[in-house]
């Protein structure tokens, strides 16, 4: 049987990437076309993203996967970062370059957003955890701040959105990447337009909600002649917040598994028929995110490898350019438990000089300083190992249920030293891959909307079937054990 093709355009905070996926009714075989740098520049003292730059990169990939696999190119999906997005007036036009989430615009504005709508009401309609950069309060800042581009928004559409009018112009706003906005009824799966109209949102530029796996029609004419693609073509809306295409990719045979997708970001959490809106699930700070086959994501974000990638940076802009795998190495030989930081702490947020920062919270907190490459680096991946504990403990209480496994998907998997340190701090068998699960979870709704596939279900089997794992099984938990309590009464993460 001859393969067919599908092109999964997968971005995440630091790169992106044109992926074909050669499917040929049993196995996915993933093959990279073309990779590209992203991130937020600084331009006037605010972070945005290039997205025309980003546009081009992926129009470059489109053109190399036509002239490698012509009109064996069934279709395209894309998936990127959450909460971002661009505003369009009513000719189609972007309002100005998309703000980043890090950008500090967002400084102050749950508490302005709570002077309008309750903390409690909030959580209550959309269940999603309060994070700085979330949706909401993007939009407050335009909303206090009288931006004009918000008053001439004729559309609102997220990063993964965007391209795909871009890509076929038409304008929707798909499930899973509107969920993380915090400004989407997470039962009626709606714009919640009471929470838009108490905080002083305008309702017109949302466009309807449209859910993963649905064809949006071929590319448009422009788009076949700048690259190549075949007019027949399809713009196939996936799980197009990268989270959700990660975790449908993750190759679990147990419902009692809790998912780990690791990469700038970390997102911990199990998946659920219905969202979890409790007060426990409030104190705790969980979300609810959308998923495919009509799941729910309970999750909760957590800083993740952002605290190595940033070490590395600054390290770099120094004259030093140690690879990850270099500095993989010199933890491992580090010193162990010798200090401890709270992954999660707002000191580690934004964009800065990541190893002082480090060392900074270790001072104030009275613990040994760590002055190697190697000794900040173990400070971060022994304390991600432990705050992935803490969480993983908190989905015990919600879901009433002793959760017998970690899947880690994701960039994260080529991390060997975290992987051993989380399945020691855990006490539970750690099963790592497919590293590009984003990818493949991406080309899964788009088998589905071809009907290649039936379910969510099937194409998990698939990726059993396609994809090597590795386990990581338990060592030294008594150590890790007394280890984690010193982490916790210090950081209190």
């Amino acid at each position: 049987m001859q393969s067919k093709v599908y092109l999964a355009v997968d971005i995440g905070a630091s790169s992106g990437r044109v992926m074909a996926a050669l499917f040929d009714g049993n196995k996915i075989e993933l093959q990279e076309v073309h990779r590209f740098v992203n991130g937020a520049d600084e331009i006037g003292g605010e972070y945005h993203w290039d997205i025309h730059a980003r546009f081009d990169a992926i129009k470059k990939g489109l053109t190399k996967a036509a002239t490698q696999y012509g009109d064996s190119i069934v279709s395209i999906g894309v998936d990127t970062w959450g909460v971002d997005y661009g505003l369009l007036d009513a000719d189609g036009n972007l309002l100005g370059l998309p703000f980043a989430y890090r950008d500090p615009r967002t400084n102050g504005m749950e508490e302005e957003a709570f002077k309008r709508v309750p903390r409690e009401q909030i959580y209550e309609t959309t269940g999603i955890q309060f994070m700085f950069f979330n949706t909401l309060n993007q939009l407050m800042s335009e909303v206090a701040t009288d931006r004009k581009e918000l008053k001439q928004a004729d559309k609102l559409l997220f990063t993964p959105d965007l391209i795909n009018y871009w890509l076929c112009g038409v304008a929707t706003n798909e499930y899973t990447i509107a969920s993380t906005s915090q400004l989407l009824d997470v039962r009626l799966r709606k714009w919640s337009t009471d929470l838009l109209d108490g905080l002083g949102i305008p309702q017109a530029p949302f466009c309807d909600i449209t859910m993963p796996g649905t064809s949006l029609g071929t590319i448009l004419p422009a788009i076949a002649k700048a690259t190549g693609l075949a007019s027949d073509v399809t713009v196939v809306t996936v799980g197009s917040h990268d989270t959700a295409s990660a975790v449908a990719a993750v190759p679990a045979k147990m419902a009692s598994h809790v998912y780990l997708s690791s990469g700038t970001w970390s997102l911990m959490g199990v998946e659920s028929d219905e969202p979890v809106v409790s007060k426990q699930s409030y104190d705790y700070g969980f979300t609810n995110e959308g998923g495919l086959g009509g799941k729910i994501r309970l999750l909760k974000n957590i800083t993740g490898l952002w605290l190595v990638q940033e070490c590395r940076r600054n390290w770099t802009e120094d004259g030093d350019a140690p690879s990850f795998a270099d500095l993989e190495k010199e933890a491992m030989v580090a010193t162990p438990f010798q200090s401890f930081i709270d992954p999660d702490d707002a000191s580690f947020s934004e964009p800065c000089n990541m190893p002082n920062q480090i060392r900074a919270y270790c001072e104030q907190t009275g613990q040994p300083v760590p002055e190697t490459k190697g000794a900040i680096i173990r400070t971060a991946v022994e304390s991600l190992a432990f705050r992935y504990k803490t969480v993983f403990t908190m989905l015990e209480d919600l879901t009433k249920n002793r959760l017998k496994v970690l899947h880690i998907v994701g960039g994260g998997t080529k991390d060997r030293l975290l992987n051993q340190l989380t399945a020691n701090a855990l006490n539970r068998p750690v099963i790592t891959g497919p590293i590009e699960a984003t990818a493949t979870g991406n080309v899964l709704s788009q088998l589905m909307a071809n009907d290649s596939i039936a379910s969510l279900a099937d194409g998990r089997d698939i990726v059993r079937a396609s994809f090597e794992t590795e386990t990581y099984t338990p060592t030294n938990t008594e150590a890790f054990a007394e280890a984690y309590t010193r982490f916790h009464e210090i950081t209190g993460a």
